[in-house]
């Protein structure tokens, strides 16, 4: 039953929606302020660059944001208004470093049509009032007395209906209105107005401006001296204050943004949607505008908000690509960055008076990742390691890329060399003393070579005399006494670190050889052919040999690493053996046997490990197919249990211990390497983001501190190792819009539906659309197909049908064509994938948009405008083969989004919600068995299980329906009972089954079943399916949470979280906010002491049960 649903956040919102620049937490220090969507980030501004300080959920969708400064304060407070008709205004606290809530309040009225063209918010200059556009005719005023205090809202009839923007004007003597409105006739003015706060009315402004140019659609008011505006158009810009008007011409263009550059507006910087960047300079005396200019400054992504920082640095925030902070260059001297470049800044931006060889003057700093838009997502293994990752179709126009998105462990690359047959590495110090390592050992077939740290930060080849460099290492070790310690095949040899002089040797008696060797700072175990293991301690310059016992079977690994209370001396020994499959422990110094573990198979185990994490000691066991055993250990008496088993890979593994941040991790090393570590006593597996490890070891050097020594396939690499659990984001820009992706297992490629635009010969854009085929691996486009003209790939999946064996790509298309409001016409598209190239094979032409295929009981389903269309698969006489019309159901508005399970179809409606078919293979019919009679506007749906589903409407809100298999009516029957609702306050594009972690038998976080969301913010989440009394446990600790984490702004998280559209408002039931529930773990100690009390659990079970959560994501 998966009518208990948990929803939180994998990846956060990316997508900036509004930026400011003031002084907010400092009078001093300037501040960016970002908002997306639903959260707040606040940025200082550094000599070094962005530095962030705060970033905040809030429980609303940001419609305006403001930086205002009240009368006679030193520094901005911060204005929001939310599309629910809440707004507040924030203060910063500096001592506790948290947003201070001054005002809040609601300002819907009971009537009023919402504004078509989106929320205004702004405040008067001089801060007498705030104002606000929220629905069509009105105008809201919020005072601001000379305290600072806000008084009663009321509201001002406006007779413009089709209101495109307003501003403040500046230098009024009572506040004033620029009002930008289009009339019935599609023309565009601008009308300004005296607000009366006395009246509550408005008075007649200053100036007015009729027949402006048609696409008009920006307001700039132009601070004193000038004073007046700037009105832009798609043709012109035109700068108005009364009595001084100016126009000039632009090249057609849509801009989107604006950002001031100098505080007495003489300089903007505009964006349009291209993502062009221009500067518009007014000339002016001070007192009249002589001239305007507007100069092209160069590409970046397409900006939803511009903001001038300082020193000519800009940051441009972005809906669809990855948000950026600029630098602006010089050119004719009309930009002069202000102040001096602090020289930190100076190694980011280099100021030139030149353009660069494209003629931008525009240079990025650094760019913030954005995976908005999410216009389609898939889920695939492509490691094969039972861990999803989410390939998403993100940005638009130009900056359309795929984004990978997979959980793991990063590997940041300091150096490498190309070395080939690396056989084992190993780091040493050059005197027991140092904090650092010196020396890389590397050993080969039959040679060791040594590398060692110059002064310019390389590595260089050097020598240790005493080490045997003509064969291969078998084992080295800092010993006691600043002794080191090489294990060959002939000979042990023990070597003084200082004099680097070999002091003296032990050799296996003839003809023995040594086949396996470990070492800790005072004990060496070897094992020599016939199952000999011999026990010999390091003295100062002394080698004593002082047991050794003969084993039934040859000896695969060994180790000897001290788990106990003394760090250089072990108890016990691990002994992996051949042919009997096994791993046996022994006490030192006797060698007696104290435990036998039989693996059982036939594989045998080539590396055993004792270590100690929180505490718990552990051995680890490596198979040769890529297999792990652990064990807990007791330290004390040998003895082993709780024996778990995971697959790691296909390949051996080889198991070292390395620390990172002060705690002991284990890196394994396979086709597939992973990081073992723990958390809250309990193993965790977590993916490096590289392909096949061979070797590696710590290497932990003066240079590269922390860092790995890692060996892969003719390639030695040192790299510093991340935060072990996070989202990586890997993109593969296209230059094109992806609009839908499949993934195909057999051909290890993907198949896109996408968008190319080239501005055409009239200036406007042409579309041009494509099928394209990219390897799996490498990302690489390796084939294309073109659409017809005014044909866009809608729908794309892979399936098999009945009777083939072939495995193919089906693609489903709307002819666009311009005078049709709704395709009339479309086709299905079927690809082979043969020698790399994609083939088509068979098409079919239908009377409509195909908004989605389903494969289909070996048959292909699609959704066509408002029917439901089957089709098989068959052969014809000259053994091609095509698609037949088998049957099909209408009586949807649009059958935008359709999933299937057995003869089970679920349909997503443009405006009818869900509804439920069912197919009947004996009459080939397709009939409807139940439906959701709520007008719900579906973006998404999914089959969560037999009975319950999964929707997303356009109101931002999730809910579930489940069908009534045991009612007593048809009547009853036939309705889809509405179980779960929830607003998500994100737009979401598409549900996909999947997991973005690594799945582990043992863990409870396995048996939940969970499904990957994206959205048009670039969120990535999660929606988990629990057990009843884990759902209800946990909706009881979401209720004692809500109490003791209070929203920013005063908004209320019970009012944020409800199922709201423009029909109704319910409270959210069974769906819990997983984010609310983990932003425990980041509670002080009191707090959470507070909240297991009232839950009658003690902190660490509290503690326990949210991390185990986390591990959904």
């Amino acid at each position: 039953m998966s009518g208990w649903n948990y929803v939180v956040t994998a990846h956060k919102p990316t997508n900036v929606t509004h930026s400011c620049v003031g002084y907010f937490t400092n009078p001093q220090e300037l501040n960016l302020i970002i908002a997306k969507c639903t959260r707040i980030e606040i940025h200082l501004l550094t000599a070094s660059g962005l530095q962030p300080m705060l970033d905040v959920p809030i429980y609303g969708r940001i419609a305006t944001l403001e930086l205002f400064r009240p009368p006679g304060e030193s520094q901005d407070v911060l204005f929001i208004s939310f599309e629910r008709y809440k707004f507040c205004v924030l203060q910063w606290d500096a001592e506790t470093g948290l947003l201070v809530t001054r005002a809040m309040g609601d300002v819907s009225d009971r009537i009023g049509r919402p504004t078509d063209n989106g929320q205004i918010g702004i405040v008067d200059p001089d801060c007498r009032l705030i104002g606000l556009h929220l629905y069509d005719g009105l105008f809201k005023v919020i005072p601001i007395d000379n305290k600072g205090q806000l008084k009663e809202a009321f509201n001002i009839r406006l007779e413009e209906l089709q209101v495109l923007d307003i501003k403040f004007l500046y230098g009024c003597a009572k506040p004033t209105i620029a009002v930008l409105y289009q009339d019935n006739k599609d023309a565009r003015h601008v009308k300004t107005y005296e607000v009366q706060l006395k009246e509550k009315d408005f008075g007649e402004g200053p100036w007015l401006q009729n027949n402006l140019d048609n696409g008009a659609g920006l307001l700039i008011p132009v601070p004193l001296p000038l004073g007046g505006a700037i009105i832009i158009g798609e043709q012109t810009i035109v700068y108005y204050n009364g009595s001084v008007f100016k126009a000039i011409p632009i090249r057609p263009s849509i801009t989107k943004a604006y950002g001031r550059v100098d505080s007495d507006g003489s300089r903007y910087l505009l964006s349009d949607h291209n993502g062009m960047l221009y500067l518009l300079v007014i000339s002016h005396d001070k007192e009249r505008v002589s001239a305007l200019n507007v100069e092209p400054l160069g590409e970046t992504s397409a900006a939803s908000t511009l903001s001038y920082l300082d020193n000519g640095v800009v940051f441009v925030g972005s809906s669809y690509g990855d948000s950026q902070a600029y630098t602006s260059f010089r050119r004719n001297n009309i930009l002069m960055p202000k102040g001096d470049f602090s020289n930190l800044i100076l190694q980011l931006i280099r100021l030139n008076h030149q353009a660069d060889a494209k003629n931008s003057y525009v240079e990025v700093l650094e760019s913030y990742v954005n995976l908005g838009p999410i216009v389609d997502l898939c889920v695939v293994d492509l490691e094969r390691q039972g861990q999803g990752q989410v390939v998403t179709c993100s940005g638009a126009f130009k900056d359309g890329s795929l984004r990978i998105v997979r959980n793991g462990i990063g590997i940041n690359e300091q150096a490498s060399a190309e070395l080939q047959g690396i056989k084992g590495m190993w780091s040493l110090r050059a005197s027991s003393s140092d904090v650092y390592d010196t020396f890389l050992v590397v050993s080969f077939i039959s040679e060791t070579r040594i590398l060692a740290m110059n002064t310019d930060d390389e590595l260089e080849e050097t020598e240790i005399d005493g080490f045997d460099s003509e064969a291969q290492t078998l084992f080295c070790y800092n010993a006691v006494h600043d002794q080191l310690v090489q294990v060959t095949a002939g000979s042990l040899r023990l070597v003084d670190a200082k004099t680097r002089r070999q002091l003296t040797e032990w050799k296996a008696p003839a003809p023995m050889t040594i086949n396996v060797a470990t070492a800790n700072a005072s004990q060496v175990l070897l094992a020599t052919g016939g199952g000999n293991l011999v026990y010999i301690e390091i003295g100062q310059g002394t080698l004593v040999e002082v047991a050794h016992v003969q084993l039934e079977y040859e000896i695969s690994c060994l180790d000897i690493n001290p788990v106990g209370d003394n760090p250089e001396r072990s108890n016990l020994v691990a002994v992996g053996m051949w042919t009997d499959i096994s791993i046996r422990i022994f006490a030192l110094p006797s060698l007696t046997l104290i435990t036998k573990e039989m693996l059982g198979g036939e594989i045998i185990p080539r590396s055993v490990l004792f270590c100690s994490f929180d505490g718990i000691a552990y051995l680890l066991c490596a198979l040769g197919d890529g297999h792990l055993f652990n064990f807990t250990l007791n330290p004390a008496t040998g003895e082993l249990s709780d024996r778990k088993k995971i697959s790691l890979g296909t390949q051996p593994i080889a198991l070292r211990t390395f620390r990172s941040k002060n705690t002991t991790h284990v890196f394994a090393a396979s086709d597939r390497p992973t990081v073992i570590y723990s958390s809250n006593k309990k193993l965790l597996y977590s993916n490096v983001n590289l392909k096949e490890v061979n070797h590696m070891c710590p290497f932990n050097s003066a240079s590269f501190p922390d860092s790995l020594a890692i060996g892969k396939e003719g390639e030695l690499t040192i790299g510093t190792i991340d935060e072990i659990q996070k989202l990586h984001i890997r993109t593969v820009p296209l230059g094109e819009h992806p609009r839908r992706i499949a993934h195909q297992e057999q051909s290890r490629t993907f198949a896109i539906c996408s968008a190319k635009y080239a501005p055409g010969s009239n200036g406007e854009d042409m579309e041009t659309h494509y099928v394209r085929l990219i390897e799996d691996q490498t990302f690489e486009i390796i084939s294309g197909f073109p659409l017809d003209p005014y044909e866009n790939g809608c729908s794309i999946i892979t399936c098999s049908f009945t009777d083939d064996s072939n495995v193919y790509y089906c693609v489903g298309t709307a002819y666009a064509l311009p005078e049709e409001s709704e395709p009339s016409k479309g086709r299905i598209l079927v690809f082979s994938v043969e020698d790399g190239k994609i083939q088509l094979v068979a098409e079919k032409e239908v009377k409509g948009a195909v908004y989605n295929l389903n494969a289909f009981n070996g048959k292909l389903l699609a959704g066509i405008n408002q029917k439901i269309a089957l089709y098989k698969w068959t052969l014809r006489d000259d053994g091609t083969r095509e698609l037949q019309y088998e049957s099909s159901h209408h009586g949807h508005i649009l059958a935008l989004y359709v999933q299937s399970r057995g003869d089970f179809i679920v349909v997503g409606d443009l405006m009818k919600s869900i509804s439920l078919l069912i197919y009947k293979p004996e009459e080939g019919a397709i009939e409807e068995r139940a439906r959701d009679y709520n007008a719900n506007w579906m973006t998404a749906v999914e089959i969560l299980d037999d009975d319950t589903y999964l929707g997303a409407e356009n109101s931002f809100n999730l809910f579930t329906v489940r069908k009534n298999n045991d009612a007593a009516t048809d009547e009853e029957r036939g309705r889809l009972e509405v179980v779960g609702e929830y607003h998500l306050g994100e737009f979401v594009n598409r549900f996909r089954h999947g997991s973005l972690v690594m799945r582990l038998p043992d863990s409870e976080a396995s048996q939940i079943p969970t499904v990957i969301f994206g959205t048009v913010n670039g969120v990535i989440g999660v929606i988990a399916s629990l057990p009843q009394d884990q759902f209800l446990f946990l909706q009881k600790l979401q209720q004692a949470l809500v109490k003791v984490i209070k929203g920013v702004g005063g908004l209320s998280h019970e009012q944020w979280r409800s199922f709201s559209n423009e029909r109704k408002t319910v409270d959210a039931r069974n769906f819990l906010d997983g984010d609310l529930i983990e932003s425990f773990l980041d509670l002080s100690r009191n707090k959470m002491e507070e909240i297991a009390t009232s839950l009658e659990v003690s902190v660490e079970e509290l503690h326990k049960a949210v991390e185990e959560l986390t591990r959904l994501h």
